[in-house]
């Protein structure tokens, strides 16, 4: 690979060295490469994503769409990693290059380590600021985005997890009863909004001082505020931590009253509990998924395969949260 990324750092900083490459932890679905090149006396710290085998969701972007969602995000302000380059053919898989930056991104070590204390503490409101910034991106410049067309934002996302179950070909009757119970109670429609797709503790980088960059955008799509706002409430993304319902690291309330104050909208901490089941859904479905690359051999790895053993967690969850709507 080394041979190959040559002439592309040469081309963008300059004549010099690779110093380096390492394969790291990464997320579930593509590769991630450290590497620092050194031109002109200075070094560039630098992140490469590749693309792996399979993908969790059917509308996961290709790295060139998500490249270009952050290349938008970056010029309006949003803290990503600063993105130079995307290659469409790196080895026989495509990628993209961006800045390396440090921080913590392992979400249990997020919310417990006490270096990171005074970080939790401001994350609700920093939260919210990301996504306020996000959910102000042009859905124009951003056309290529899977989402919904004239049908509510709901009804498209109920028929893509029906049709990720389906293609599991296994009986799961509480993500039906779950399902069910979604489309037999839709919330009222929001105006459709660039969506990170993703966003929760996990998917964030913090230093000591707080939130320094949203990372994973591969399920950028247009959706309903709502969905960004509820994901990092799914009980997965607390990371044991379930005295704090936002992330492990804080309470909704101020989280929700923040982001309405930057955006001007009006969403009730109540109205996010549709969505909290439907985030508990959403991910029993993509665990079950992930367990499905391993076993079909897309990409053996041992940590997919126990993903698809946490989908009853899931289901317990839901079950949790459908007594609590129904009081049944």
């Amino acid at each position: 690979m080394n041979a190959a990324l040559a002439p592309v750092l040469a081309e963008l900083f300059g004549p010099g060295t690779l110093v380096g490459l390492r394969r790291i932890a990464g997320g579930a679905s593509k590769e991630a490469w450290a590497l620092d090149y050194e031109a002109s006396g200075q070094r560039w710290p630098l992140l490469l994503r590749r693309a792996a085998g399979g993908v969790i969701y059917r509308h996961t972007l290709s790295l060139e769409h998500e490249f270009r969602v952050l290349q938008a995000a970056f010029a309006a302000g949003v803290r990503v990693p600063r993105p130079y380059r995307y290659l469409a053919d790196l080895e026989g898989r495509e990628a993209f290059l961006v800045e390396r930056l440090e921080g913590e991104s392992i979400g249990r070590r997020v919310v417990t380590r006490p270096e990171l204390e005074s970080a939790r503490e401001q994350l609700p409101r920093a939260l919210a600021a990301e996504l306020a910034k996000i959910h102000a991106l042009s859905l124009g410049e951003l056309a290529f985005l899977p989402g919904p067309g004239a049908e509510p934002a709901t009804a498209w996302l109920l028929r893509e997890l029906y049709a990720e179950l389906d293609a599991l070909d296994e009986p799961h009757p509480a993500l039906e009863l779950a399902l069910r119970w979604l489309a037999d109670h839709p919330p009222r429609p929001l105006p459709l909004v660039v969506c990170h797709g993703d966003f929760r503790v996990g998917n964030l980088l913090i230093g000591p001082e707080g939130l320094r960059a949203v990372l994973d955008w591969e399920f950028a799509h247009r959706g309903d505020p709502r969905e960004d706002l509820s994901w990092p409430l799914v009980r997965a993304w607390r990371f044991g931590r379930d005295d704090q319902r936002l992330g492990g690291v804080g309470a909704v309330e101020p989280f929700v009253a923040h982001y309405n104050a930057l955006t001007g909208r009006n969403v009730t901490v109540d109205e996010l509990g549709w969505w909290e089941l439907f985030g508990n859904v959403r991910w029993g479905v993509g665990a079950l998924a992930q367990a499905r690359r391993h076993l079909r051999g897309e990409a053996r790895d041992l940590e997919l395969a126990v993903l698809g053993r946490l989908a009853a967690e899931m289901e317990y969850e839901m079950l949790a949260l459908l007594a609590r709507q129904t009081g049944e």
